[in-house]
């Protein structure tokens, strides 16, 4: 398989850890990550002067994006940003990782004007797809272009249960250098919605798994979930801290995404995390005017 290749493009300063949000296009974050005035065109470029990494959720629903689309992303995302895309959901969970070839080939084709800008890349699963399915797994792994990274995210009860199915997951993402995605989800199930809807719906849509905290590649990847109260994600998110300088130490890369249940204060969240981390080792820091809009 062919691929855009990132190994040849990395710049020589990289953080050691890359922080970032679900994505880049909010228009709730007018006032506070954006400008008033700025207009769509600049949200990727104000994001970026932000935050070092992003999840790209788009690809999961629209697969890949036309040229000028993705030219005009790597204009605006300077040489230390990192995109970590979903594959499609037509290849996880419509075909559901059988017969994917042509379609992740065109899909990995598409991305390749990114050379140098992507993070690892996710295969988020099926909720239903379980330890029958490995197979298709294992096959994707087998062929996934060795200069990208690459983070699957599971969501089976066969995978936390710390049996033979998680035993054999596990091993086959060692086996393949891919990372377990780390969905942390406690702050946002640590208390019921009482009629608050954004929290209503925040737990209706994300899964409710354990936490299982591994790293089976060089690029550790974390969703932190967050709850509307501070006070409640400041206590899930400290243990992170050490885990976090541990794998920096290892010499791994670790990602960080913060999610809220309604994403509004996302960008605030994560300004609060980044100072609970700001003397981990070349930690990317939040930058001028834009971090000053966040306070």
């Amino acid at each position: 398989m062919t691929g855009p290749d990132i190994s040849r493009h990395s710049p020589q300063h990289q953080p050691s850890l890359y922080m970032g949000l679900a994505m880049w296009a909010n228009p709730d974050w007018r006032y506070s990550l954006f400008p008033p005035h700025a207009g769509r065109e600049h949200w990727l470029e104000e994001y970026a002067g932000v935050f070092s990494a992003v999840e790209g959720n788009t690809t999961f629903y629209s697969g890949a994006p036309r040229p000028e689309v993705v030219a005009g992303w790597a204009a605006q995302a300077p040489a230390h940003f990192r995109f970590c895309f979903k594959l499609p959901r037509q290849l996880t969970h419509v075909q559901r990782l059988q017969d994917i070839d042509a379609g992740l080939d065109h899909f990995l084709s598409a991305l390749s004007p990114l050379s140098g800008l992507l993070g690892p890349m996710m295969i988020q699963l099926p909720r239903d797809f379980g330890s029958s399915e490995l197979p298709a797994l294992e096959r994707l792994l087998e062929r996934w272009p060795s200069e990208i990274p690459c983070a699957v995210e599971a969501r089976h009860s066969d995978f936390f249960h710390k049996g033979d199915a998680e035993r054999n997951f596990n091993r086959l993402l060692i086996t393949h250098a891919a990372n377990r995605v780390m969905l942390d989800v406690r702050p946002l199930f640590s208390t019921d919605s009482d009629d608050r809807p954004e929290l209503l719906q925040a737990q209706a849509e994300k899964p409710k798994v354990p936490l299982h905290v591994i790293s089976t590649g060089d690029f550790p990847l974390i969703r932190f979930i967050g709850h509307l109260d501070n006070s409640i994600n400041e206590s899930y998110f400290a243990a992170w801290r050490d885990r976090l300088s541990l794998w920096i130490k290892q010499g791994k890369t670790p990602f960080l995404f913060v999610h809220t249940a309604d994403n509004r204060s996302a960008p605030q969240l994560a300004r609060l995390l980044h100072d609970s981390v700001d003397d981990l080792p070349e930690l990317a820091p939040f930058a001028g005017e834009r971090q000053n809009r966040l306070l």
